[in-house]
């Protein structure tokens, strides 16, 4: 039981030091102090409770930890998401939609022309789509830290040879860059963002040197449907009420997975929705890439780093990069 205690102290006491550093919007020093406070209370708080202290010494520290717990629990349960701060560009705008039976209205569609990741033109489109030609769903990972961890994306194809990307992610402000630790601690809000795989793919292929993969989805016309119209669902909820982005349960992956368990109630929980790089494989082993295939084949075909490097201004992008993937004869 003691053993127990002092795990939880341990923890808690590495928490509120990381919550302190990612939430308190103070000078890098005054933070660095106020967390060699905070750490050296724990430390004592720790001492006390393990009988490492002399007899008499630091017994208040115990009480005197918790008071400072419930005090941080009451500043962080404060810290509330929000629509009202100064936006990178590429973020800047929430997705808007309208839909009447089958004709969909998007209002701040993403098109940005990227050059470099800081070289780019401002585009935001308004666009209209008929659900009757949607025609397919292709799964997008794009790696940028090892092969555990890539972000999600899922775009979709219409009759008139048209495709739109969603992709959930951090709504970052400007000069914020993304921290996977500070994704536990409230440093970022949720957006969803809907764009042309000109803007939304090139930019990590070409510009941010990321490794993309891309596959085929194995879904009815009602499911793809019902995936776009899901996508569309959760951008108008985080517009109507602000969220925060969480590392571990709300990230580019989860949605997804969200969406597809909305399909299938029966889809198990797994190792791979954390391990974002393997989600591909999760896919395919609960029949959710095109069949007739294996997996290794599929992910060899679907690399599309290099055709998507060889393109030149003017190209078809969307079909230059889907060149011999599995499934996609559209």
């Amino acid at each position: 039981m003691l053993l127990l205690a002092l795990l939880l102290l341990l923890a808690l006491g590495l928490w509120g030091g990381l919550a302190l550093w990612y939430q308190l919007p103070w000078p890098s020093w005054l933070r660095v102090a106020l967390i060699g406070a905070w750490s050296m209370l724990g430390l004592a708080a720790l001492g006390a409770l393990g009988g490492w202290l002399p007899v008499g010494a630091g017994e208040w520290t115990p009480a005197a930890f918790v008071l400072c717990l419930v005090t941080l629990l009451a500043w962080w349960t404060s810290i509330t998401p929000s629509h009202q701060r100064i936006w990178a560009d590429d973020v800047a705008q929430m997705l808007e939609s309208r839909v009447d039976g089958d004709q969909v209205t998007l209002t701040h569609v993403r098109n940005f022309t990227w050059r470099t990741e800081k070289d780019y033109d401002i585009n935001w489109e308004t666009r209209q789509y008929d659900l009757g030609q949607l025609r397919s769903a292709d799964l997008l990972l794009s790696y940028w830290m090892g092969p555990a961890i890539a972000h999600t994306l899922v775009s979709f194809g219409f009759a008139d040879g048209r495709r739109l990307v969603f992709s959930l992610e951090i709504r970052k402000e400007k000069g914020e860059a993304f921290s996977a630790i500070g994704g536990f601690f409230r440093q970022f809000e949720t957006v969803i963002v809907a764009a042309d795989e000109s803007d939304i793919i090139r930019t990590r292929t070409n510009a941010r040197g990321e490794d993309v993969y891309l596959y085929r989805l194995n879904l009815t016309p009602q499911q793809l449907r019902a995936v776009f119209l899901g996508y569309l669902g959760r951008a108008a909820e985080v517009q109507a009420h602000p969220k925060f982005y969480n590392t571990l349960t709300s990230n580019c992956t989860t949605i997804v997975f969200e969406l597809a368990r909305s399909l299938s109630p029966t889809l198990p929980l797994d190792y791979r929705l954390l391990a974002s790089g393997y989600f591909a494989d999760y896919a395919f082993d609960h029949g959710g890439l095109v069949p007739g295939h294996s997996f290794a084949a599929l992910k060899q075909a679907g690399h599309i780093t290099s055709r998507a490097l060889a393109t030149k201004p003017g190209d078809d992008f969307s079909r230059a990069i889907r060149v011999g993937v599995p499934g996609i004869s559209d």
